[in-house]
């Protein structure tokens, strides 16, 4: 007997010897009085064995079909290995038509040993903050560097934007590694869509804040935030990845079904990501966002045209001409081509703008000068960090593994000895 059969019986027995009215052993047992008379009829007739219940050991009939189990076996051990209860039971409803709950799942992703209960911790607590009011107020933005494509691809790093007040994804961006440029896709990509939102919230990267203690020049800024000046868009560093929780947890739960939709569907490359990225946005949106607490939108409405944005989302360099007109970018000399001798032109400042596509202009003083290149020089060797090492050293793979790996490795000859 079960400890609530045992209780019953304890509860029968008083109300047979008189000791316990049938009301109170209905409110002790948490039945009606004509429960309790049942009970007392079944123990009279057939003692502690009346109150065992006659379920016991049958089959229920919401059981699944053995059929069914085994085919739910195989596709979650095959179709859809590693889905985690929640995302299993939706896409056997969405796609193979098979409606389970995410409990039933669970219990058989365990019993096939496909799933293992996680421990809880204890967690340190955090304050929490209460979302914004209205949507576009705050913009929660970073980056996640992850194997998106489980080995189908080398591993990128998405952008991820999304709003504070609903919880929706406003733009997602696949590159290989966290930069200024991803950033600055993902951003026009929210601007054309949306608008400027009223204040950008990100980690303290050096994308988004001079991390140099003691910088000797410069005015304190990166190129990024030299962009949001320009678009009027408050830029805000978190203190600690908790204070940003919405994206970091957005960051988790993309990198389960982010990852498992593109399975899914066999994208295996960073293009075909970013055509799926739309319709993986809206049905993310339709699950997970929320009613912000005020319709009004904080977006203010974007008015450039197509070409002043690229202008704004441009990054600038200064740089200052020889007397033979001439300037180095990135590795390359560039002279500057004038109709006369140019002499005004000489030691003027000139700024250079570097378009997302990868063009570039040379401007001074509100016009655009011409210019050819005609030379190289050498370039520094790159600073890189622990957000952007793993894209070089993939490119570095990737570009060795073009060449046949050499059988002998032929060393400096030696100096002769005695030479002075």
């Amino acid at each position: 007997m079960s400890g609530g059969e045992r209780e019953r019986s304890h509860v029968v027995r008083l109300v047979i010897a008189k000791r316990l009215s049938q009301r109170a052993a209905s409110e002790r047992l948490g039945i009606c009085v004509r429960q309790v008379k049942r009970l007392v009829r079944a123990y009279r007739w057939q003692g502690d064995a009346g109150l065992v219940s006659k379920q016991r050991g049958r089959v229920s009939l919401r059981r699944l079909r053995a059929s069914v189990r085994e085919r739910i076996e195989g596709l979650l051990r095959g179709k859809y290995a590693g889905f985690g209860p929640t995302l299993a039971a939706e896409k056997l409803a969405e796609i193979e038509g098979i409606a389970i709950s995410r409990e039933s799942i669970r219990r058989l992703q365990i019993a096939f040993g496909l799933w293992k209960p996680k421990s809880r911790k204890a967690r340190r607590a955090f304050l929490l903050r209460e979302r914004r009011p209205r949507f576009g107020e705050l913009i929660q933005i970073d980056g996640s560097q992850h194997d998106w494509f489980e080995g189908r691809a080398p591993r990128c790093a998405l952008i991820v934007f999304i709003d504070d007040a609903t919880g929706r994804l406003t733009a997602l961006h696949m590159a290989p590694a966290e930069s200024t440029k991803a950033y600055l896709v993902a951003l026009r990509r929210h601007l054309l869509a949306y608008g400027p939102p009223l204040a950008l919230y990100s980690d303290r990267h050096g994308v988004f804040r001079v991390n140099a203690k003691e910088a000797l020049s410069g005015d304190g800024k990166t190129e990024f935030n030299r962009v949001t000046e320009r678009l009027r868009i408050e830029q805000i560093c978190a203190l600690t990845p908790q204070a940003k929780g919405p994206v970091e947890r957005a960051n988790q739960t993309l990198q389960d079904r982010l990852v498992k939709e593109m399975r899914l569907r066999n994208v295996s490359s960073v293009e075909q990501a970013e055509a799926f990225f739309p319709q993986f946005i809206a049905s993310f949106n339709a699950k997970f966002a929320v009613a912000p607490q005020n319709l009004e939108d904080a977006h203010r409405p974007l008015r450039l045209e197509p070409s002043a944005l690229e202008e704004v989302l441009a990054r600038r360099e200064e740089r200052v001409l020889t007397k033979a007109l001439t300037f180095s970018c990135g590795g390359v000399k560039y002279a500057v081509k004038t109709k006369g001798p140019g002499l005004a032109l000489r030691g003027a400042k000139i700024t250079l703008l570097h378009f997302m596509e990868g063009s570039m202009q040379a401007r001074y003083k509100d016009r655009n000068l011409p210019f050819t290149a005609y030379g190289s020089c050498a370039v520094p060797t790159s600073v890189e960090d622990e957000k952007t090492i793993d894209a070089r050293l993939d490119a570095m793979i990737a570009g060795l593994a073009k060449f046949p790996p050499s059988t002998t490795v032929e060393a400096e000859p030696r100096l002769a000895q005695g030479c002075g």
